[in-house]
């Protein structure tokens, strides 16, 4: 029997039935976002649901952007402790929470946010992108996602499970344990950030470890550049990259074709003008906005703050839905450094522990998988042990090492920017 090139036959079904589908199934999900959340019981008061049911009417609903997201959370949880650490925006949780059932895990990202996690099988529905990265029934994957705090960890071993997999629970860090594991177990592939698989293979050429079982990989959590695809592929690698979020899911991801990302199927995008809900025209850079067809996480136009475009026409692969670009920067300041997220928040509140600290900015320079992060911190010239007391407040509140530089008071730029990307994405 020949082996299916898709996860499912809905990968590869009519582009209107497609539309049809999600169009039907969108009125519903606003009702019950409606009725089981009262962040979107109150966003949306006054909204018939029957009525959404076309792309037009969805973008004349709000967008949720993360830092709403972040601040509800922390009102909430300030107002009422423990009553619902999620802002409103859960149908699930657990005994003592306003919905008492229904969450597996909940799990911290930077920031602090909070996520649930429901029952459903593969709930973060990343199957489709492990399996088009040539993942197999029977294979052995590697998972080098984090698997404590936040969901990733979580995420890619439910995916990989569906596919039939079974999965090593590698996680971050103790590269030398892994490389080891790697050679006594013989995985077919690596699924984790593409930064650490070039750091493992790096090492492994290095130390003389047999890691030649890895034929496949599938990477997330930051930019996967050409050069380093290439890289791997050089060594016997073809690695293949997701994009997903801790609050969305899976919302993309690559195909053999290597030609853009292709739409997850519970996903309705919209690439907006950054700034606002309105949507562009097919093509145009914008900020990527997604509604999750999740009955326990219910999001509706949520704004990731990354950037993306729509790419003309079908997916080679046959794959036949939307296909975007990729991930091509930040709407907002906020940015990813080693597969962590980093708020301008985080950097206000490292300065708030700091009173004889002026203005700071956070660089984040070199290239992909060489990851630098300096704080520039404006301060007198006699602070003693500041750059050192800073040094460890950002470590803290990061969970990132970086180094700090005190300059000059008045010296950075007066252009309110807290965050600055300034590295080389080839």
């Amino acid at each position: 029997m020949t082996e299916s090139p898709f996860f499912d036959l809905l990968e590869a079904r009519e582009p209107a039935l497609r539309e049809a589908a999600l169009m039907q199934a969108l009125p519903g999900h606003v009702r019950h976002a409606q009725a089981q959340t009262s962040a979107f019981a109150e966003s949306l008061a006054g909204v018939d649901a029957s009525r959404i049911s076309s792309r037009a009417a969805l973008a004349g609903l709000p967008v949720v952007r993360k830092g709403e997201l972040l601040e509800r959370q922390k009102a909430s949880r300030a107002q009422q402790p423990g009553l619902d650490p999620f802002g409103g925006f859960s149908a699930i949780g657990w005994r003592g929470l306003l919905r008492g059932s229904g969450a597996r895990r909940v799990f911290q990202s930077p920031g602090a946010i909070y996520e649930p996690e429901g029952l459903a099988g593969d709930y973060w529905r990343m199957a489709r992108a492990i399996y088009a990265a040539g993942f197999r029934a029977g294979d052995l994957a590697h998972c080098s996602f984090s698997y404590h705090l936040t969901p990733a960890g979580a995420m890619m071993e439910g995916g990989a499970h569906a596919v039939g997999c079974t999965t090593f629970a590698g996680g971050v860090g103790n590269t030398e344990l892994q490389l080891q594991a790697i050679a006594d177990l013989r995985p077919q592939g690596y699924i984790g950030t593409p930064s650490f698989l070039k750091i493992a293979v790096e090492k492994a050429a290095e130390t003389g470890i047999d890691i030649s079982s890895l034929g496949r990989a599938m990477v997330g959590g930051e930019a996967f550049p050409p050069s380093l695809r290439d890289w791997l592929l050089a060594r016997g690698i073809a690695a293949y990259q997701s994009y997903a979020t801790a609050d969305a899911g899976l919302i993309a991801y690559e195909t053999p074709a290597r030609q853009g990302l292709v739409l997850d199927e519970a996903v309705i995008l919209e690439i907006v003008r950054p700034g606002t809900g309105l949507p562009l025209p097919e093509g145009e850079v914008g900020e990527v906005v997604v509604t999750v067809l999740n009955p326990d996480y219910p999001l509706i136009r949520f704004g990731t703050g990354d950037l993306s475009a729509v790419l003309p026409g079908p997916c080679p692969s046959g794959r036949s839905n939307t296909r975007i670009r990729g991930w091509l920067g930040r709407a907002d300041q906020t940015t990813k450094v080693r597969g962590m997220f980093v708020h301008p928040s985080q950097v206000a509140e490292l300065l708030r522990r700091h009173p004889e600290a002026g203005r700071g900015r956070l660089v984040i320079a070199g290239e992909m998988a060489n990851d630098r992060m300096t704080l520039k911190v404006e301060a007198a010239a006699t602070a003693e042990g500041l750059a050192a007391a800073l040094a460890s407040s950002l470590r803290d509140i990061t969970k990132l090492r970086g180094e700090v530089e005190l300059v000059a008071t008045g010296s950075l730029p007066n252009d309110g920017k807290v965050i600055e990307d300034a590295r080389r994405y080839e």
